[in-house]
């Protein structure tokens, strides 16, 4: 369709007045309509074209503006839900958590900043605060405004208003000293699309904005774009030769339109209108808005339009299926200087790249952590180190910690008459930790508890999170449940729970030679002694006189020869070498047998032995004895939920005198049959109690110690890394040596059965031994077998009645017997030998007689 014939049409462009274009909706038959920018202005429009079933083709980037709400709403520029993933994205990418948001109270700022609420909460990150300001606020309005989000912590400002009061706001920042080192200015396409739409820009407004980051929309360098911008430049009577973004996009629209009107007549279309019957009362007289028309083809032609797939200046114009722009992109800028520099690109198909999207648009989209880079920002006050994004607030008001006011275990932490109220090892180390930030830290420590008995660290817990303290510093164990509602601090003590139970002495049994092996490993040594000399005598059996002699001689002979070579003082020599070679992996079996033997007993009736009736906490939950455990501790609420022992079973402790009293008296007296507490806890009692107690099992949870602050406290992570250097630089050995060296007690009783040496530690010996002797089995009796089938069992002086030739020259086994086979095997080798030796001289005789006997043949 010519161009003439689109602008013939009756189209509407709105502008930013709705009362006019409220008049020139009820005077004229519309089709289409382009525009507004504005977004309250969208909304109000939006019902109208509803009613009335006309494309609306707008420019405004409100993200509540849905097709889903207004059919014929369509939105020809990307949708600030997009741009606001974007600055989220880069607010990630920075590591910052926390982000104040500068926004003018209307529908676009309200609508697009919520948007952004949503995104960082997806990143883990938070809009700490709203500052809102009306369209209308006055310069001192927009100073308070100022002055009191710089009091705030975060220092992470998105600014998303007009150009306007945008440069406005950074003109009272700077006034303010927030354009310095430390701040991070993030704005969305306004201050480009100002910046773009001017020739030049004063130096004193670029002056203003210096270090700030930016997004723009995305349109790529295409010669189109370029030979557009010619011709622009040579436009007579225009206000400035520089364009935006927005300009682009509404070339693109009205080109939109008009290839849409143009495939929509070639396909048939047609253009007509009806009253709407809902534009007049029940006695069908007329109302005020009777002159409006319904566009009947209205839904075919926005059918046409979301169909439409063409190249324009700003890229692809192509619609997703929720009626949005497809592939959003937008350029992250650096402004400085006198103009701005690209540090990279966002789009939703491969997130923050320094690669321009329309190249990555050919490769698998790839949205990974790793791939996410940027080029190096300068920030405000020409700083090139990342700002941190957070200071303490400027309200004067130190940092609120909590401390336990401890009655047991006073070292970790107790009250003291000092400036700071508290002292022990878990101060030192945080006071360590402090000292090691690149900046100051102003706090106060408050005690919690009444000195009486320990303070429930639940508690303590739960009121950093209701915002009572800012933060929790003492021996707090980091657990599942409080890392849900609080941050902690990497470990700086290692813990976990453990059992303390009374303990006696083991004393000496006369049967004490008998422990160092289990019954499984001494009648398994025994059947093998047995099975080994059986072998060793069968074997030897027809070489050795020693192993011959009556049945009750051989008997003797075997178990004498098993039981000797422990000692290695068998008298029989063996002369077969396989009888040999079984007997050399059977003494270097005795060898080490002999040697652990000696090590076990000797460590069994030398070192002292200590005994408890608890074993761990296996044992010390299925007994029905009572557990003690710490006044506060987490012990107590992990014995019921997770392990499921009974409350009633529970006895709380409040005092170390406690702890020994109770476990002196065991369970039978009124205390317990053991105590369940932390492993720093239970190292120091046991060095206050001069080691009398022991702990008993191993530790059955792993845990530690941190400080405890309110979620996304960037004060953790930076603390976090105090805490590493003081570990690799030792600095928190040395402030354990100074509060907890002291006696150091075993921290496991020696139980006599795990000195005890089980089958387990033995069977790769035993099994290469009974390898050995089958092996040396089966060839013996292989060789047996291959001598019978050659021997012949009648008397060897029996005179041969038949030719050689008519008896058979082997033996079947199923004509010998028994009783022939174990004469055979029971015979000597030589004997054996000689007989086959003369069977085989005998069998060459005869053979020589036979040829002679034979006639000869005629000549």
């Amino acid at each position: 369709m010519p161009i003439s014939f689109f602008f013939s049409l009756p189209l509407l462009v709105f502008y930013r007045h709705p009362c006019l274009v409220a008049l020139q909706l009820m005077e004229k038959e519309v089709i289409a309509a382009i525009g507004p920018q504005s977004s309250g202005i969208a909304h109000v429009i939006s019902h109208v074209m509803n009613e009335l079933q006309v494309p609306l083709l707008s420019f405004a980037t409100d993200p509540t503006l849905s097709s889903l709400q207004y059919s014929y709403f369509l939105r020809t520029v990307p949708n600030d839900h997009f741009q606001m993933h974007a600055i989220a994205d880069v607010v990630d990418y920075f590591g910052w958590k926390e982000v104040i948001a500068i926004f003018v109270d209307d529908d676009n700022g309200r609508n697009g900043i919520s948007v952004l609420g949503d995104a960082l909460a997806k990143k883990r990150a938070k809009l700490t605060y709203k500052a809102a300001f009306s369209p209308e606020a006055n310069s001192s309005e927009i100073d308070d405004l100022l002055v009191s989000v710089n009091l705030m912590e975060a220092r992470v400002f998105v600014v998303h208003v007009n150009p306007d009061t945008g440069l406005s706001i950074f003109s009272k920042a700077k006034n303010l000293g927030m354009m310095v080192g430390g701040y991070v200015w993030i704005t969305t396409d306004w201050l480009p699309s100002f910046l773009d739409s001017s020739d030049s820009v004063n130096p004193e407004t670029m002056d203003l904005i210096q270090g700030v980051v930016a997004l723009r929309h995305h349109t790529a360098d295409s010669d189109q774009k370029k030979k557009f911008a010619s011709r622009w430049k040579n436009f007579k009577n225009v206000e400035t030769s520089s364009f935006n973004s927005y300009a682009l996009y509404a070339y693109d629209t009205i080109w939109l339109l008009a290839r849409a009107l143009d495939l929509y007549f070639k396909n048939g279309g047609k253009i007509t209108f009806s009253d709407d019957p809902r534009l007049r009362d029940t006695n069908g007289s007329a109302l005020h808005l009777s002159s409006m028309q319904v566009f009947d083809q209205g839904q075919k032609l926005f059918q046409t339009l979301i169909g439409m797939n063409f190249t324009g200046l700003s890229g692809q114009i192509q619609f997703d299926s929720e009626k949005n722009l497809g592939r959003p992109a937008y350029d992250v800028l650096n402004i400085g200087g006198t103009g701005s520099r690209t540090v990279g690109y966002w789009s939703n198909y491969s997130s923050l790249s320094v690669v321009p999207p329309e190249i990555l648009y050919s490769k698998p989209p790839n949205t990974s952590t790793s791939t996410q880079h940027l080029y190096n920002v300068i920030w405000p006050g020409e700083m090139v180190t990342q700002p941190r994004g957070w200071v303490f607030p400027h309200n004067g008001k130190p940092l609120r910690i909590v401390v336990p006011y401890r009655v047991t275990f006073k070292e970790f932490v107790h009250k003291d008459k000092g400036p700071s109220g508290v002292k022990g090892y878990c101060i030192d180390v945080f006071e360590a930790a402090i000292d090691l930030l690149p900046y100051a830290v102003p706090h106060v420590y408050i005690l919690y508890g009444d000195g009486q008995r320990n303070p429930s660290f639940k508690n303590l817990v739960n009121d950093v999170v209701a915002n009572k303290y800012d933060a929790a510093v003492g021996d707090v164990t980091i657990t599942t449940n409080r890392t849900r509602i609080v941050d902690f601090t990497q470990p700086y003590m290692e813990s976990g729970l453990v059992v303390v139970a009374p303990i006696k002495e083991l004393k000496s049994s006369a049967w004490a030679f008998l422990q160092p092996f289990t019954l499984q490993m001494w009648c398994v040594t025994g059947v093998f002694f047995l099975f080994v000399g059986t072998v060793v005598w069968i074997l030897e059996h027809r070489h050795n006189p020693e192993f011959r002699g009556s049945p009750r001689q051989q008997l003797v002979t075997v178990f004498w020869f098993s039981f000797s070579t422990m000692f290695f003082a068998h008298r029989e020599n063996t002369m077969s070498t396989l009888g040999r070679l079984v007997l050399i992996f059977w003494l270097f079996v005795v060898l080490i047998i002999n040697s652990s033997y000696t090590a076990s007993l000797t460590s069994i009736l030398t070192v002292r032995q200590l005994s408890s009736g608890i074993q761990g906490i296996d044992s010390l939950i299925a007994s029905s004895d009572p557990i003690g455990v710490q006044d506060g501790s987490f012990a107590y609420s992990y014995l019921i939920e997770e392990l499921g022992v009974l409350e009633s079973r529970l006895r709380i402790l409040k005092t170390e005198d406690e702890y020994t009293s109770a476990l002196e008296k065991g369970p039978q007296g009124g205390g317990v049959a053991g105590i369940v507490d932390e492993l720093p806890y239970v190292e120091l009692f046991l060095s206050n109690s001069n080691c009398v107690f022991r702990t008993v099992g191993q530790e059955f949870t792993k845990g530690g110690w941190g400080f405890a602050f309110q979620r996304d406290s960037p004060l953790a992570v930076d603390l976090s890394t105090a805490i590493l250097q003081l570990s690799e630089n030792g600095e928190l050995q040395r402030i354990h040596d100074k509060w907890l060296s002291k006696k150091v007690c075993s921290s496991q009783s020696n139980q006599a059965d795990d000195s005890q040496l089980s089958l387990k530690s033995f069977w790769g010996l035993f099994l290469i031994c009974a390898v050995a002797c089958f092996l040396a089995l089966v060839a013996f009796f292989y060789r047996v077998y291959c001598q019978f089938r050659r021997y012949d069992p009648e008397p060897e002086d029996q005179e041969i009645s038949e030719p050689e030739s008519v008896r058979p020259s082997r033996r079947t086994l199923r004509s010998v017997s028994f009783r022939d086979l174990m004469t055979f095997v029971d015979r000597r080798e030589s004997e054996i030998k000689d007989i086959l030796k003369r069977k085989s001289i005998d069998s060459k005789k005869h053979q020589g007689q036979s040829s002679d006997a034979q006639p000869s043949s005629p000549v």
